[in-house]
């Protein structure tokens, strides 16, 4: 794509996306460019249905691959070439609402006591414990982030641009002094990969994750973000108020959280039935 790479990288960081958003939407341009062997300037909506339907049709790529491809697109036509009408009509495709794997409590001891390195056992403590997201947690300072006065985590730069404060455990704050005896990390950067001047890499955390998980005997599907649906899961069951978990996980709808309502297995198994409200004893058999 050559020159429209370039404008659209531009336009991508004009309006601060993240630096992965902007790899991932001119990468999915480029397909585009590559599957017609064309310069996107020169195609428009029928282009476009063609890709697309060649990504379900014949490569059959996930829901959110086809999503990830038709927001590049859409971001490209609409800003980059000034062209919104190509794209007006692009549906985004109609995902599957599935309800995230959740470990229970004794998996989580088993997850941690599976860990050898005390640096990996904070990160994984830190996600269950905060609701934090893996790349938030690579990116936390040494400096200003762990306030354990007020006994707080200040996330810099979430999804979204968005800072927030998340509880620290007292737990996690006396694991957290046991990793600094240990490690002492010299740079900026509170979990440091192998310079010490850059951040662990989220593909690390979750290879050792998974391998902690075989480890365990935990036999679900699950993956790092797991920690997260397991930490807002776990605070719903306790009596948490929703609002307050909304806040905690940085959601911008209420309506996403409201998500683990529907996961929280105590919380249905203490709903009563209706069929048991009639006016009966409970061992009065209905026959």
């Amino acid at each position: 794509m050559g020159k429209l790479r370039d404008q659209m990288l531009a336009d991508l960081e004009l309006r601060n996306y993240s630096h992965k958003t902007r790899g991932e939407y001119v990468r999915c341009a480029c397909n585009f460019a590559k599957h017609f062997w064309r310069s996107p300037d020169l195609m428009g909506e029928d282009e476009i249905r063609r890709f697309l339907l060649h990504l379900v049709r014949v490569r059959k790529v996930s829901t959110s691959v086809q999503k990830m491809h038709v927001a590049a697109l859409k971001f490209l036509y609409r800003i980059t070439l000034n062209r919104p009408e190509e794209v007006q009509r692009i549906p985004y495709p109609k995902a599957r609402k599935t309800l995230p794997d959740v470990l229970s409590q004794d998996e989580i001891l088993a997850l941690l006591r599976a860990v050898q390195s005390i640096k990996y056992r904070t990160i994984i403590a830190t996600a269950y414990a905060t609701g934090m997201r893996i790349s938030e947690i690579c990116r936390l300072r040494c400096s200003g982030d762990i306030d354990s006065t007020r006994m707080l985590i200040h996330v810099r730069n979430g999804k979204g641009a968005k800072d927030r404060y998340v509880t620290l455990s007292r737990r996690l704050l006396h694991l957290l002094h046991q990793y600094w005896k240990h490690v002492h990390p010299q740079g900026p950067y509170l979990f440091p990969g192998q310079e010490k001047n850059r951040p662990i890499t989220a593909t690390s955390v979750c290879h050792t994750f998974k391998k902690a998980v075989a480890a365990a005997g935990i036999s679900k599907s699950v993956t790092f973000h797991t920690l997260r649906h397991s930490f807002a899961t776990h605070l719903m069951e306790a009596g948490e108020d929703l609002r307050v978990i909304q806040v905690l996980l940085g959601h911008a709808s209420i309506r996403t959280t409201s998500r683990y309502t529907h996961v929280s297995a105590h919380l249905i198994s203490r709903t009563k039935s209706p069929l048991d409200l009639i006016g009966l004893p409970e061992d009065h058999s209905l026959n």
